[in-house]
């Protein structure tokens, strides 16, 4: 399983000591901002290479710890691709599921397309 990169729009952070083993603990580190440093922890949850990679996601600064989750699952003649990070609670949380949202939207219409081009020539060449 390859670990992931850099998000794909290219404006979020790399990951730090990721491997896909359960109770791996790694960390995504971005360009700080006004308010948060711009480090997100990490520990991998679950990864049953090439269809799942489950792990928590908790701000440097605290707050809750939320799960994302990716998953393949074959659909007819090709992949569904299913995105998850769940357990925001209250106004922060509500705040972040926006924010994020919104980056992951972009991430997966913009970014998600020419990683999987770019993977798919890799991998023929």
């Amino acid at each position: 399983m390859a670990k992931p990169g850099s998000t794909v729009t290219g404006a979020g952070g790399r990951p730090e000591g990721f491997a896909p083993v359960p109770g791996t603990k790694f960390r995504f580190v971005a360009k700080p901002k006004p308010g948060w440093n711009g480090i997100v922890n990490c520990e991998v949850l679950e990864a049953r290479e090439p269809v799942l990679l489950r792990y928590t996601w908790t701000d440097d600064g605290g707050g809750d710890t939320t799960e994302v989750t990716y998953r393949l699952e074959p659909v007819g003649d090709g992949t569904r691709f299913t995105y998850e990070h769940t357990g925001f609670t209250g106004i922060g949380g509500l705040f972040m599921a926006q924010l994020l949202g919104r980056v992951r939207r972009k991430m997966l219409s913009d970014g998600l397309p020419a990683v999987l081009a770019d993977r798919l020539n890799t991998d023929i060449s």
